[in-house]
């Protein structure tokens, strides 16, 4: 290739990292659903509940590594979705992660899946997926550009992680052991770090 044609692929991106790493300082962590709210209910598990303490596990790691944290809410209470947006968006240079638990009528469905709305979620999702497909037993269904209203409605780079699906019995059964949950905290912390420049 002369160096005329290589200039032109330069400038085209084609040797250009697939994502740009992200700054922040604050991690604003939304566990899913709460009070009135419990998200779905399997073998006898209640979403609400899986949510909070992973959240509370991710808060300890991100604090550990000197990261500010903001939770949308630390007990088992209701806050609309607008609200958990209001929050996050009182702070710059942040990241959104929104925590969940997945259901299907198919029960034979199972896996971790990450949801996006702009390109810097995007780059947040796959480094955090990436870290959980390395770290945990499950099945890697992808991200997934999502017009989910917490990521509608926040203003910095935010996703939407379903940790797994309750609807399936053996995922069910490792989503309700804490040391899955934990090392699930550790998997969204160790990507949440690895997107930061």
């Amino acid at each position: 290739m002369n160096k005329i044609r290589f200039i032109a692929f330069l400038t085209m991106g084609l040797f250009s990292p697939v994502a740009q790493a992200l700054t922040f300082g604050t991690v604003i962590i939304d566990p899913g659903h709460g009070g009135k709210d419990g998200g779905c209910v399997w073998h006898g598990l209640v979403e609400k509940k899986l949510c909070l303490d992973t959240a509370l596990r991710l808060e300890r790691l991100l604090k550990a590594k000197g990261l500010r944290v903001v939770m949308s809410r630390r007990s088992d209470e209701h806050v609309e979705l607008e609200e958990r947006a209001v929050i996050a968006n009182r702070y710059s240079k942040a990241v959104f992660v929104s925590i969940h638990f997945n259901a299907s009528k198919d029960r034979n469905i199972s896996g971790m899946e990450i949801f996006y709305r702009s390109d810097s979620g995007k780059t947040l999702a796959r480094k955090i997926l990436s870290s959980m497909d390395q770290n945990l037993i499950g099945v890697n269904r992808g991200v997934f550009l999502g017009d989910l209203s917490v990521l509608r409605r926040t203003l910095m780079p935010a996703v939407l992680i379903e940790c797994g699906y309750l609807s399936n019995r053996t995922e069910s059964q490792r989503c309700g052991a804490a040391a899955h949950r934990q090392r699930l905290a550790e998997s969204i912390a160790s990507g949440i770090l690895g997107s930061r420049s």
